[in-house]
C-alpha cells in the first residue's frame, strides 16, 4: 500500500485555502503566524504546508518548507518552536517519499526531543509528530512501532475531520499491525475507537471479524473466517507470511481467554482443558506456557512461569507437569470488550450473591 499523505482537514477547508492564498503570501502567513490574533495555529500551518504541496518536485517543496523555517527562527519569537516543529515534519514527510529514511529518523529523533521540552502544544503539532512517525515505521515495514504510532495519532485528531476513503485505509492499516505487531495482545483498544468501524460494510468488513475472534481467543472462529475468506486473505502477501505467527498469538489469546473466564479462585487449569481450546498437544500447550522471560525448573517437574512470548508480560504462575495443572497467579490487564464486561459483571453479581448468602447462614 502506498504511504498516505499527512491528513490536511475538511475539504471546504482546502477550497477555502486555494481561492484565498497565492504562492506568494509567505511574509502574509509569517505574520499570521507571530500575530497574538491569530486564531487558529493549526490553519496557519495548513496554509503554509498546502503551499508547499503545488511545487511539483519535492525537493522544491522542501527548499521551501526550509526557507520558511529559517524565516521564523530569525524572528526569534517566543514559542516559534512549536510551529518550526509542524513544519520540520512535513519536510520529514517529504524525506521519505524520496526514500531518504536516515533523515526523516533524524527529523523525528530531534522532533521527540523538543515535543518533550515543550508545554502547552497544539494538538495539530502532536498529530503531525505522530503521523510522519507512524509512516516511516510503516515503510519500514515495523507494525508494532506504527501501531502504536498511529494510535497516538489519532489521540490528537478528531476522526470525523477525516475523509471515508482515508479512515478505511487507516483502520485496515492498524488491523493489519494489530494482527502481525510483535507484543501486541491487546486488541481492546483499536476494537473501541471509531475508526475501525470504517471497515465495516467495505470489501475488507472480514478484518473487523478478524480482529474481534483474535480479542475474544476464539480460534475456532478465527478458522472459520479463513475458511469463508481464503481469497481475501490471499491476496494480503504479510498475511500469508505470517499465517505461523498468527496461530500462535491467536493461542496465546485463546490461553488468556481461558484464564480470564475462570473464578478467581479456581486459576488451576488442567493442561487438557487448554488443550482441547487451543487444538494443541499437551506437549505443545507445556511449550506454550514455558515459552517465556525466564523460567527455573523445580523438583518434581513443578516450574515457575513468568509468560511473556517475544518478551511481552503476560501471565505468571506455575505448571506441575505430574498433575498435568497450571496454577495461574497473574493475568496482564487487558481493554475488555462488551462481552467481557458482561461476563465480568455475571461473574461479580454470583460472587456477591454467595458472600450474601454466607453471611444469612452465619447469623
Amino acid at each position: 500500500m502506498n504511504i498516505q499523505s499527512y491528513p490536511t482537514g475538511i475539504v471546504l477547508l482546502q477550497i477555502y485555502i486555494r481561492r484565498s492564498f497565492g504562492i506568494n503570501l509567505l511574509s502574509s502567513l509569517i505574520n499570521s503566524l507571530l500575530s497574538p490574533s491569530s486564531r487558529s495555529l493549526a490553519l496557519v500551518l495548513f496554509r503554509i504546508v498546502w503551499l508547499s504541496r503545488q511545487y511539483s518536485e519535492k525537493e522544491a517543496a522542501i527548499s521551501y518548507l526550509e526557507g520558511v523555517i529559517e524565516k521564523l527562527r530569525a524572528t526569534k519569537e517566543k514559542r516559534i518552536e512549536e510551529p518550526i516543529l509542524y513544519i520540520e515534519m512535513q519536510v520529514a514527510k517529504f524525506k521519505l517519499e524520496l526514500g531518504d529514511q536516515k533523515e526523516c529518523k533524524k527529523l523525528l529523533e530531534d522532533g521527540k526531543s523538543a515535543l518533550d521540552s515543550m508545554d502547552g502544544v497544539d494538538p495539530s503539532v502532536y498529530a503531525s509528530y505522530y503521523w510522519v512517525s507512524s509512516q516511516y515505521h510503516k515503510f519500514r515495514q515495523e507494525f508494532a512501532e506504527f501501531y502504536k504510532s498511529a494510535l497516538l495519532y489519532l489521540g490528537y485528531t478528531l476522526v470525523d475531520s477525516l475523509s471515508e476513503s482515508f479512515k478505511l485505509d487507516l483502520a485496515f492499516d492498524l488491523s493489519l499491525s494489530a494482527l502481525l505487531g510483535d507484543n501486541i495482545y491487546n486488541f481492546g483498544e483499536l476494537l473501541a475507537h471509531p475508526i475501525v468501524k470504517s471497515l465495516l460494510g467495505t470489501s475488507v468488513e472480514w478484518l473487523y471479524y478478524i480482529l474481534l475472534a483474535f480479542n475474544s481467543g476464539d480460534l475456532v472462529h478465527y478458522q472459520e473466517l479463513c475458511r469463508i475468506h481464503n481469497a481475501a486473505l490471499r491476496t494480503q502477501p504479510a498475511l500469508v507470511e505470517n499465517e505461523k505467527r498468527l496461530l500462535e498469538k491467536i493461542n496465546v489469546l485463546c490461553l488468556m481467554e481461558i484464564i480470564f473466564s475462570r473464578p478467581a479462585e479456581d486459576r488451576t487449569i488442567p493442561l487438557k482443558v487448554i488443550a482441547e481450546r487451543t487444538k494443541l498437544s499437551i506437549e505443545d500447550v507445556e511449550h506454550l506456557l514455558m515459552k517465556s522471560l525466564s523460567e527455573r525448573l523445580r523438583p518434581f517437574g513443578i516450574c515457575w512461569i513468568s509468560m511473556a512470548m517475544a518478551m511481552v508480560h503476560l501471565i505468571e504462575g506455575i505448571i506441575d507437569q505430574v498433575k498435568g495443572t497450571a496454577y495461574i497467579s497473574w493475568v496482564q490487564p487487558r481493554v475488555l470488550g462488551i462481552p467481557q464486561i458482561k461476563s465480568l459483571r455475571d461473574r461479580l453479581e454470583l460472587g456477591g450473591q454467595s458472600t450474601h448468602c454466607l453471611l444469612i447462614n452465619r447469623s
